[in-house]
């Protein structure tokens, strides 16, 4: 893990290498964009016999393997599973679910006027697609994370899609009493979902994190069906001014395990404390072959002339993950997906038993939104009520507003109801 210095003689190298973090891109999925449309296009014009063909050719599913899991085969799988995971899965599931009801907004009216009653109700989206990743790890929480949230927002219709679930991953299926649950992945799964096929109905919204090809799924067919966000590689930052290095390195290490592309930084004023976590960081990542490859080529640990140059450096790489000091800290914090605070708030506790969500923004999304919540999945429609006497009261102000721009009918509209300037 490489140390850089924001002054003296390595400036020039630090500035070079925070101007790729500050303005990074998730360029990945780019790359395989022309492919993912030609995918795409095909579930969407061929259906069932596209999807079928494309999940034998990229995902090795014979095309005789049924689309869709029977609860049977769900069942089955929970049945199976050692008592202290099934306990470990449901204590992450209360905690999720807690979490989430906590943050559904609700329903509310307002009187700006007699006679006049404003709202606004709280409706879920009809059906939601939760894309669960199974290549280089299971991942059951990432199932819990997107199933959970829509059904406390109310959503109807879920559907899972997976290429190849591991038997955890359809056990927590079987513990939220998942019902339609299909095993397909990449592109051509998105575009199933988008558009739906003869098999599976479209659905209104698509989430979950997954390869460069899901993501580029995910861009082509936004303007047709909504989507969370565009996931990219994990990030980690940990800005510390006095934190403890081996709890530090193992925060980095365990991000940094994700995936070879995956970005780790340590951010701190304090030379000696970043010598000490890239020491133990190099221990740490000996026999974790995808977190020494990531932290090679992505890892670095930033010393920065001052702690208010490290916060600001924080913000401007606007991190999926962010660990801090205390919680004092919270008052700099602008940019991060998900914000750990202190020696002993595990960032690995966020991805599986916490509550909030895992499902976090990347490439600097922070920026501009959270994590996947329950917001995701439900609309705030508006309402408004009018009396004879509220159409008195507001309707004169109505009127000029819309002669001061010109939209002559706006104002009769409103005049027509007996109302006027």
């Amino acid at each position: 893990m490489r140390i850089l210095r924001t002054s003296g003689r390595g400036t020039p190298v630090a500035l070079e290498a925070i101007a790729g973090l500050t303005d990074r891109r998730n360029a990945s999925y780019e790359c395989v964009l022309p492919q993912a449309r030609r995918i795409v296009d095909a579930v969407r014009r061929g259906g069932n016999a596209a999807l079928l063909r494309l999940r034998g050719k990229l995902d090795g599913i014979p095309s005789q393997s049924p689309l869709r899991i029977s609860e049977e085969e769900l069942r089955t799988a929970w049945d199976r599973t050692p008592e202290p995971l099934r306990q470990a899965l449901k204590t992450a599931a209360k905690n999720i679910r807690g979490f989430a009801t906590r943050q559904l907004p609700r329903d509310f009216d307002l009187k700006p006027a007699r006679g006049a009653v404003t709202g606004q109700r709280v409706i879920p989206v009809a059906s939601a697609g939760c894309y669960v990743p199974s290549g280089r790890y299971p991942l059951p929480s990432t199932l819990l994370m997107t199933v959970i949230p829509a059904q406390v927002a109310g959503v109807e219709r879920i559907v899972v899609v997976s290429p190849r679930p591991a038997k955890e991953t359809l056990a927590a299926a079987a513990l939220l009493g998942v019902k339609e649950f299909y095993r397909i992945g990449g592109a051509h799964a998105v575009a199933a979902l988008a558009y739906g096929t003869e098999s599976i109905p479209r659905v209104d919204k698509i989430v979950g994190p997954g390869n460069a090809w899901v993501t580029a799924a995910k861009k082509l067919v936004a303007f047709d069906c909504a989507i969370d966000m565009l996931a990219g590689p994990t990030e980690i930052v940990v800005t510390s001014e006095d934190g403890d290095p081996a709890a530090i390195a193992a925060d980095l290490v365990a991000q940094a395990e994700h995936d070879p592309d995956a970005v780790a930084i340590f951010i701190t004023s304090q030379a000696a404390l970043a010598k000490a976590v890239t020491a133990e960081v190099k221990q740490r990542m000996r026999g974790n072959k995808v977190a020494r490859q990531s932290i090679t080529h992505r890892g670095a640990a930033i010393v920065t002339r001052s702690a208010d140059e490290a916060r600001d450096l924080t913000n401007r790489i606007a991190p999926e993950h962010l660990t801090v000091d205390s919680a004092a800290d919270l008052a700099w914090v602008r940019n991060a997906g998900s914000v750990f605070i202190g020696r002993w708030s595990a960032q690995p506790l966020g991805d599986y038993v916490s509550g909030p969500n895992h499902t976090l923004p990347t490439s600097g999304l922070a920026r501009t939104r959270g994590g996947l919540s329950v917001l995701d999945f439900v609309k705030l429609v508006t309402i408004q009520e009018y009396t004879e006497e509220g159409i008195r009261r507001l309707g004169p102000a109505a009127i000029r507003l819309a002669n001061a721009e010109g939209l002559v009918g706006h104002a009769e509209a409103i005049g027509a109801r007996g109302t006027h300037e």
